[in-house]
C-alpha cells in the first residue's frame, strides 16, 4: 500500500477542518448522507466529519484514509459514531476492497486532491455494486469566467498549501464519464469567505448501472 504523508497539512486539517460546521457545513454533510443504507465505502474521510451523520440504515461505513494523522483522528471518531465505523488503510486508486462489495460509496473534498481523477473513479466503480449509490461533495471551479480565473492563477500555489487541493478542476464531468448523475447542484460556501478558491462547491449523488434492487 503506498503510505501517503502530509504531517503539517493533516494536523491543520484536523484543527481546523470543522470550524464551518456550525455555519452550515453540518447541514450540508447530513444532505450528503441522507438516506444510504447497508454497506458503505467513504473515501478519504480526513478526521471522520461525516461521520456523526450516517443514518441508522447504514449497517457498516468502511472508512479508507491514507494519510496515518488523520487516520489515527478518524479511529477516534468513529468510536462515537452512530452506526458501525472501521477505520483502513486505503488510498483512492487502490482500496481494500472486493469487486462489487458496497452499496454505496462516499466522498467529499477528495477529487480535487487525488492525483489520477480517472482511475480514482473506476475504482470507485469497482467496489460498488450494480445501481450502487455514490455521494459527493466537493470543490470545483466556478462557473463565473472571473472567478475561475482567479482560481487558476492560485492554483500554481493552493495545492501545495493545501495538501494537494486543486480548484480547477470539473468534477462533475469526471463523475459523470463513469457515474449516472442523478443530481447536483453548486453554490459558494462559506459565504463570508468571498475569496477563498476552494469555496465553490458541488454537492450530490449519482449511482452506478445496473440494477437497483
Amino acid at each position: 500500500m503506498t503510505q501517503v504523508r502530509n504531517p503539517f497539512f493533516a494536523r491543520y486539517f484536523a484543527r481546523f477542518g470543522g470550524r464551518n460546521e456550525e455555519q452550515g457545513n453540518r447541514e450540508y454533510r447530513i444532505e450528503l448522507l441522507a438516506g444510504l443504507s447497508g454497506r458503505v465505502l467513504e473515501i478519504g474521510p480526513g478526521s471522520g466529519l461525516n461521520f456523526p451523520h450516517y443514518p441508522s440504515s447504514v449497517s457498516e461505513v468502511v472508512a479508507a484514509e491514507p494519510e496515518p494523522y488523520l487516520r489515527a483522528r478518524a479511529e477516534i471518531a468513529a468510536a462515537d459514531a452512530p452506526v458501525p465505523v472501521r477505520v483502513v488503510e486505503g488510498t483512492a486508486t487502490s482500496l481494500p476492497a472486493g469487486d462489487g462489495e458496497f452499496d454505496a460509496v462516499v466522498f467529499s473534498g477528495l477529487l480535487c486532491s487525488v492525483d489520477d481523477v480517472p482511475a480514482a473513479l473506476a475504482e470507485f466503480s469497482r467496489v460498488l455494486r450494480p445501481g450502487g449509490r455514490v455521494r459527493f461533495y466537493e470543490h470545483v471551479l466556478s462557473r463565473d469566467p472571473w472567478f475561475a480565473a482567479y482560481q487558476r492563477a492560485v492554483d500554481v500555489v493552493h495545492p501545495r498549501l493545501m495538501g494537494g487541493c486543486h480548484v480547477t478542476r470539473q468534477t462533475r464531468d469526471a463523475i459523470a464519464r463513469v457515474f449516472i448523475v442523478d443530481k447536483c447542484r453548486g453554490f459558494r460556501f462559506p459565504l463570508s469567505a468571498a475569496l477563498a478558491p476552494a469555496s465553490v462547491r458541488i454537492l450530490g449523488s449519482a449511482r452506478k448501472a445496473g440494477e437497483t434492487s
